[in-house]
């Protein structure tokens, strides 16, 4: 037979009190935002040429490129972003075989930039992985690829930001166990755009702002 004290009514009360004043707590701290560790505000005005990568992976490149000029506009304001593709005059008056920095200064006198963003994008062979034990087989194959991201500065070459990141991504699986094969095959392209993702969201970081609770 359940009893209640005549005290449980108050503690009751306390307990409802105390958790009132824990919420009010919560509702009434306060958030600041911390501005973005690369802020392009002061350059006003940069360029983007499209990543490099292997004549393979060339939509792939274009693509981060894409993603990366949408999250950076997305993150920051003031600021006009001039996208250079390879056929772009400009690009192409520049050798293939010469290195950022030389193109970064080439398009500063040209297109009147004070940065330029470039980028490598190396994509790895579709690799199969697994292993076999006493439940059966399972294997996958992946691929992955790693992003390179500079900002450099078109009157020096020096640089000013760099980023990078790897990600890996699942083409397809192949399972058998108790001599039943399971096989499961996914769209190339939408593998290769889920990594894209996860490369663009690690490397435009530090263009992001941020909350920190005071």
């Amino acid at each position: 037979m359940l009893r209640y004290s005549a005290g449980q009514p108050v503690r009751l009360q306390h307990v409802l009190a105390l958790c009132g004043s824990l919420v009010l707590a919560a509702c009434s701290s306060k958030y600041a935002q911390v501005a973005p560790r690369l802020d392009l505000a002061p350059y006003g005005r940069v360029a983007l040429v499209t990543f490099s990568a292997d004549q393979a992976n060339d939509g792939m490149s274009t693509l981060a490129t894409q993603r990366f000029a949408e999250a950076l506009l997305a993150s920051q304001s003031g600021i006009e972003l001039l996208e250079l593709g390879s056929a772009d005059s400009s690009v192409k008056a520049v050798p293939a075989h010469v290195d950022g920095v030389a193109l970064a200064q080439a398009l500063g006198k040209q297109k009147g930039v004070p940065a330029v963003f470039v980028g490598t994008l190396k994509v790895s062979r579709v690799k199969p992985r697994g292993h076999l034990d006493a439940s059966g087989v399972n294997l996958r194959a992946g691929v992955s690829a790693e992003l390179t991201v500079r900002l450099l500065s078109t009157s020096t070459g020096g640089t000013v930001w760099r980023s990078s990141s790897m990600a890996n991504g699942t083409i397809g699986r192949l399972n058998i166990s108790d001599r039943l094969p399971s096989i499961s095959v996914r769209d190339k392209e939408e593998a290769y755009g889920e990594v894209v993702r996860q490369l663009i969201a690690d490397v435009t970081r530090d263009l992001r702002p941020t909350w920190v609770k005071q």
